[in-house]
């Protein structure tokens, strides 16, 4: 029952965010507001369509009618319908402003629609067969535009008690003939009323409106569901490399320990040359402050020439090219890369120095081949991580660097493929055949990327 009630509770007083993290609320907030707008705009082309079709239509009342109700409400439910575009516009709209609106809205209706009975000099009763009670639908459908029940609940009532005031009027107008009559035949014919008709009527508007409201709250959660899922999404996709997230939102199947592809990649490592002895001598925010300098600088760079960053180890960055998504160009691609990322390491490191802060080299190394892209862990921890000769070459060959006393290297076999796929060096880059590296079984003929 407490349960029951709490859940009416947040219908009707609009609680249901409550839990929520205050940036996926302020999201449904800003949902909200904008279909307050969309609203606007609808019922500003109701009005003038209707307008439009009264100014243009033959009238159905004498020409020497004194009363013509119609241009007033509608004048009316314009001017309002512009005053709150313009401030929804401008700003958040106050839940009165909402609650007013509804209210105005439908209470300008039956007044339209009781004074048919004035214009055209017709008892009470007239009014109540005339089908501008139809707008009374309209009118609670376009509050479904915002996604709030408790509006369309709103103007479902407040119709639905409009048309009761209204039947209540025309029994008591005149005490001498309430014009009831239980003839189908003659309700349809004449002035009288069934009240078994009206009161379909009002069933008919709390019908509507209890599906529609039900509906929306339904429609409501899916909403709320999808905005913090994707809330979600985009906090976690800033801690995977976006081919990784485009790779997890496009899968078809749910991703499980153990599957993977395996396509020509290339493996670009970067590390920074001395950087252990340096952060030894240095405050933990001095090392902290160096490492986000060093991978602000290097990221975009990669990333910009198509690589994925695969992850970072201490001041290690490892970065696939055509593992995630295939490519035609990955090797290509990642000697580019690398490249450019040297390059701006330089500018960095000659930047720090001159403003008298220590600043470590930085050495890369590319090597392309097949790989094995796929996902490990287990249900609870997943991690999409790269396997094969390449990888293992690349780091070693980064290592290498220091040996060789230069800032990039990458084997023969990868440098080849990567001018078949379009790459041209700027100049000669030199070459070392036959050269020996730690780990790696035979020699490996080289191609100093930088010196």
């Amino acid at each position: 029952m407490v349960s029951h009630l709490k859940g009416l509770r947040r219908f009707f007083v609009g609680t249901d965010l409550e839990g929520l993290p205050e940036r996926v609320r302020q999201a449904i907030s800003d949902q909200q507001d904008r279909s307050e707008i969309l609203i606007g705009w609808f019922q500003l082309a109701v009005g003038l369509t209707f307008g439009t079709l009264y100014l243009i239509s033959p009238k159905t009342f004498p020409a020497e009618s004194p009363f013509a109700p119609v241009p007033w409400a509608l004048s009316c439910y314009l001017g309002l319908t512009v005053v709150r575009l313009i401030w929804a516009h401008k700003s958040r709209l106050p839940t009165w402003t909402l609650t007013f609106s509804v209210i105005f809205d439908m209470a300008l209706l039956m007044v339209l629609i009781w004074s048919f009975h004035l214009q055209y000099d017709q008892p009470a009763s007239f009014y109540l067969k005339a089908p501008t009670l139809l707008y009374v639908f309209i009118f609670i459908a376009l509050r479904a535009l915002r996604f709030d029940a408790r509006f369309v609940v709103l103007a479902g009532v407040v119709a639905a008690l409009g048309w009761g005031l209204m039947i209540l009027y025309v029994v008591t107008s005149d005490p001498g003939d309430m014009m009831i009559t239980r003839d189908y035949v003659q309700y349809m014919t004449s002035n009288s009323i069934l009240l078994g008709a009206e009161f379909d009527k009002i069933i008919s508007i709390l019908v509507v409106t209890g599906i529609i409201a039900v509906a929306l709250q339904r429609a409501k959660g899916l909403l709320v569901r999808s905005v913090a899922e994707q809330t979600a999404a985009q906090e976690l996709s800033r801690f995977f490399a976006p081919a990784i997230a485009r790779k997890i939102k496009a899968s078809d199947h749910e991703i499980i320990a153990g599957t993977g592809e395996v396509r020509p990649a290339a493996i670009v490592n970067l590390d920074m040359r001395g950087f252990t002895l340096l952060a030894a001598h240095e405050t933990p925010d001095q090392v902290i402050r160096l490492l986000g300098e060093y991978q602000a600088r290097m990221v975009p760079v990669l990333q910009k020439h198509g690589g994925s960053i695969d992850k970072f180890l201490g001041d290690g960055i490892l970065a696939t090219f055509g593992a995630a998504f295939p490519s035609q160009t990955h090797a290509a691609d990642a000697v580019k890369a690398l490249e450019e990322a040297v390059e701006e390491a330089r500018i960095w490191r000659e930047d720090c120095l001159a403003k008298g802060r220590p600043c470590p080299e930085v050495n890369g190394a590319v090597a392309a081949g097949p790989t094995l892209f796929g996902a490990v862990g287990n249900e609870s921890r997943l991690e999409f991580t790269v396997i094969g000769d390449a990888v293992n070459l690349s780091a070693k060959l980064e290592k290498q660097n220091k040996v060789l006393g230069v800032r990039a290297l990458c084997d023969q076999a990868t440098f080849d493929q990567a001018r078949a796929q379009g790459y041209e060096p700027a100049e000669e880059k030199r070459q070392i055949a036959g050269a020996t590296i730690e780990g790696v079984e035979h020699p490996v003929d080289l191609t100093v990327l930088a010196e």
